[in-house]
């Protein structure tokens, strides 16, 4: 996306004047938003490329929320900056979800603050919005916007031309051959795998670091699930929940990173990342648990029994990520 975008601006606060021979940035700018006019000014500046691109709505591209382990200078609020924007349960945010400019500016709002929400966003082929760390963002373009440059340094902002984002998608390390469909094949193993296990839980990645969960115990199940899965989800398959809860936490390393997936007395599953550091509340919170899944958290060690990405209705495969 951002290769095939001729002009492309790193658009900041900071004045190139006060970078090192390096490029790095020596001046004393913060690097957290002010919340106020030079949050603001970056908002109008976005705007006014879109505008001058000719664009209105724009796509929104690999959806994430708050996780585990969080790297922005300010702590991420409950809601991840999108309350208002979009309903509790995040119905239309996700990747392939068209939204307004509008939306799309508070969405970068968001982003600027580490509310905890983060996304790229795009009009293929014609625009794109990356927002980095420390307040940098990276807008690219089909059109050279040269009302758009001017109006950005009026407004306080530094518009400088760079060859590509870095948060350019052909610049991350996805294997092409990880990305399988959840096609008409991938359905059918499922079923197969729940005739020959008896059940599983299906984990669907709606959004980075946020999940819905899925017993399966029949075949008959898997149509009913499927018809209300997001649009684009990441899609992993797991053994089935042990009921033996106390022989299950018993196995918890001593030490790292875990994922906990437990079901409740009324049936719903839910999960949390936990490490050495939070086991004795973890026992508080899984005191009524029915049954429980255990998952490493460190990728050698992270071994779903399938896994694939939801095409979308005509059946291409369009998200980029990989399950």
């Amino acid at each position: 996306m951002g290769r095939s975008l001729v002009y492309v601006h790193r658009i900041t606060k900071y004045d190139p004047a006060d970078r090192d021979e390096r490029g790095h940035y020596a001046g004393p700018e913060d690097v957290r938003s002010d919340h106020g006019p030079v949050e603001a000014a970056y908002l109008e500046a976005v705007a006014a490329f879109a505008r001058e691109t000719g664009v209105t709505r724009l796509t929104i591209r690999e959806p994430s929320v708050t996780g585990f382990i969080e790297f922005g200078v300010e702590a991420p609020i409950e809601g991840h900056g999108l309350a208002g924007l979009f309903p509790p349960d995040l119905a239309g945010y996700h990747d392939g979800a068209q939204v307004s400019v509008h939306v799309a500016l508070e969405l970068v709002r968001a982003m600027l603050r580490g509310n905890g929400a983060w996304c790229r966003l795009e009009a293929e082929g014609r625009f794109f919005v990356h927002v980095g760390y420390d307040q940098y963002v990276y807008v690219g373009s089909a059109l050279p916007c040269a009302e758009a440059v001017t109006f950005t340094h009026r407004r306080g902002l530094f518009a400088e031309p760079l060859g590509r984002s870095p948060y350019d998608p052909e610049l991350d390390e996805a294997d092409p051959a990880r990305r399988r469909p959840a096609d008409a094949a991938f359905w059918a193993d499922l079923g197969a795998l729940v005739a020959g296990r008896g059940a599983v839980v299906l984990e669907e990645l709606y959004v980075g670091n946020a999940s819905h969960w899925h017993r399966i115990t029949t075949v008959d199940e898997i149509a009913e699930i499927r018809a209300k899965l997001t649009p684009r989800a990441r899609l992993l398959v797991w053994p089935d929940l042990s009921t033996d809860v106390e022989a299950a936490l018993a196995g918890l390393p001593d030490e790292g990173v875990s994922e906990i997936i437990w079901q409740s007395p009324q049936g719903h599953i839910d999960s949390l990342v936990v490490s050495e550091a939070h086991y004795t509340e973890l026992r508080a919170i899984l005191t009524d648990a029915r049954a429980v899944l255990i998952n490493s958290f460190y990728e050698d060690e992270y071994h779903p029994l399938m896994a694939a990405v939801l095409p979308d209705p005509d059946g291409v495969l369009r998200a980029r990520w990989t399950p």
